[in-house]
């Protein structure tokens, strides 16, 4: 092809000289990029393996990132954490935890200490409460066969003592009243911001503990109701700079993703006041993470929050 060109454009140089040299040259460079095309089409053909993708960003949502959760029996406490913090990872009321720990408030815990999750006697108390469900069973029937039996005799003395006077022994059953935890209400829940709900809360395994409120950079957020922080930091992966706030003994409330932290651990708080500001830590986009549980587990905020923020 190349030989052609060059002896068509020879031809044409006798005539003009000058044109033939400019379309000569622009010729070649044709030439030059069809040969470096087929060069690297004819590389890419021959590649034994694909070329490697690479992820545009790394931040996953929160639900598909892997959880700092606590699964076993027992932890060693690490720098920065509370025993608020431990128990939020264990979906635990941390009064079960200072219980089993003999930790009292304001529950100090340092680093390296060993905190027991569970009791390590459940299993066998689970079997010994069975084995006594299933004697007081059997003494149950026992004696009311023998109270039936008993029955029987006092119907026939009755019979026999009409129109005396006989003194029947009234046993008097105390019934024991169930000691029934009332839950502590909190007076007033607020919207901890005004923006788009972009996740609502899921009670699926790994569906969201909360709700994700989209918003921009900056924004101040708000405590929801009065009460004191528990926890301010970043040691829990996947929330980013998060804040705990404890309303009374049953309910907390976490706000997660902050740009800034704007208050300390036990510093108390009133409804509205500005606790953060909101950011992106640890997440794929601006938005806050606000969650509220209940003796430890997960509730649906919205059952709390007024219908309009």
């Amino acid at each position: 092809m190349c030989i052609k060109i060059f002896k068509r454009k020879f031809v044409d140089y006798k005539s003009n000289p000058k044109r033939t040299v400019i379309t000569l040259t622009r010729s070649y460079l044709d030439i030059f990029c069809y040969i470096i095309i087929f060069s690297v089409l004819l590389g890419c053909s021959s590649r034994e393996t694909p070329a490697p993708v690479v992820g545009i960003s790394s931040n996953a949502p929160l639900k598909d990132r892997v959880k700092n959760s606590i699964q076993g029996a027992e932890y060693t406490v690490k720098k920065g954490e509370t025993l608020y913090s431990i128990s939020w990872r264990a979906n635990t009321d941390v009064r079960h935890i200072a219980k089993l720990n003999n930790i009292s408030p304001p529950y100090r815990i340092f680093p390296g200490q060993k905190i027991l999750l569970t009791s390590k006697n459940s299993k066998k108390s689970s079997k010994a409460s069975h084995s006594k469900t299933l004697t007081k069973n059997s003494t149950n029937n026992s004696t009311l066969t023998s109270e039936k039996g008993s029955e029987k005799v006092l119907a026939s003395s009755k019979k026999q003592a009409y129109g005396k006077n006989v003194r029947v022994q009234k046993t008097s059953k105390k019934v024991a009243k169930p000691s029934a935890k009332f839950s502590q209400k909190v007076k007033r829940w607020q919207w901890p911001v005004r923006g788009k709900v972009i996740e609502y809360f899921s009670n699926q395994i790994q569906g969201n503990k909360g709700l994700n409120i989209a918003g921009q950079r900056g924004t101040n957020i708000k405590a929801a109701a009065e009460g004191k922080v528990v926890y301010a930091g970043n040691a829990l992966r996947g929330y980013g700079k998060l804040i705990i706030i404890k309303h009374n003994d049953d309910y907390l409330s976490a706000y997660a993703h902050n740009d800034r932290i704007l208050v300390k651990e036990q510093q108390k708080v009133k409804s509205g006041d500005v606790i953060a500001k909101m950011g992106d830590t640890d997440a794929d986009q601006v938005m806050l993470h606000f969650e509220i549980r209940f003796r430890g587990k997960s509730v649906n905020p919205l059952k709390y929050l007024p219908k309009k923020q």
